[in-house]
């Protein structure tokens, strides 16, 4: 999930936000506008079923992120990390969905774990989506204002019984500074290193290694972007099971996908 705080410097969080409840972000308190999702499936190679689905926000009417994001300032930034977080777990329960979710965070909107996480605990419960079924990735392009700070939180969230992820490994601020400090249950690799990974030695060998460095540390490995078959055939001979992109399925606003995966 791409994210325009890059240039932050100190966090402010209002205190009107500090201990929004499931049902305040469900209606979108301190946000300013309404969201939905989209949902876009990640694909199990091995078993080939639906692994997981990728809770992407979109705007009421399918506005893509592009327009959601514009709306964000340091004022709601909160309100939306929260609200996302809530509308995901809502709208995967109405949907019946039985795989895995992912969710996105915004580390830089997370003044306190284990408040931030209150409305996250009050969704799973009242829509009766297990924690177990939640994963919560934070993206590598988002600059950490506090390493330590982002530490803390996916400690948290794996105390309660959360997965982790991290996403766009590869292309962002900390790499494997972060990946020596935390291990997360899943990595997801940058779509620019997967695109065209099938005519690049240089990619295949970057990827290779990447691969063998998560299993040694007991971290699955999930491809993302994978749009020609060139790439999937490549990167299953990497060793990858998980995969996501456009070759299997694009993002299904407020729907799941019907269409016939890759097999």
């Amino acid at each position: 999930m791409p994210v325009p705080f890059s240039n932050m410097s100190a966090i402010q969080f209002p205190k009107p936000f500090e201990s929004l409840s499931c049902k305040q972000c469900r209606e979108g308190n301190g946000l300013g506008f309404p969201i939905s999702m989209a949902f876009q499936p990640i694909w199990d190679a091995d078993k080939k079923e639906i692994f997981s689905h990728e809770a992407l926000v979109r705007g009421p009417e399918g506005q893509g992120a592009g327009w959601v994001f514009k709306q964000i300032n340091d004022t709601n930034k909160y309100a939306f990390d929260q609200s996302c977080r809530v509308k995901a777990i809502e709208m995967a329960s109405k949907l019946e969905m039985k795989t895995q979710l992912n969710i996105n965070f915004l580390p830089n909107a997370v003044y306190k774990p284990e408040t931030c996480i209150k409305a996250t605990l009050e969704a799973s419960q009242e829509f009766g989506f297990p924690i177990q079924q939640i994963i919560f990735e934070v993206t590598e392009t988002e600059e950490i204002v506090d390493q330590n700070h982002l530490l803390s939180i996916f400690n948290s969230y794996k105390k309660q019984g959360f997965f982790t992820a991290i996403d766009d490994f590869g292309a962002g601020y900390s790499g494997l500074n972060l990946l020596s400090k935390f291990q997360p249950d899943f990595l997801k690799i940058d779509m620019e290193l997967i695109r065209d990974v099938d005519t690049s030695s240089a990619k295949k060998i970057i990827i290779d290694s990447i691969v063998s460095l998560s299993n040694k540390l007991n971290i699955l490995v999930i491809a993302e972007g994978i749009e020609t078959e060139a790439e999937f055939l490549t990167l299953r001979d990497l060793g990858i099971r998980y995969y996501q992109g456009y070759l299997f399925s694009k993002p299904i606003f407020e729907g799941l996908s019907t269409e016939n995966l890759y097999s």
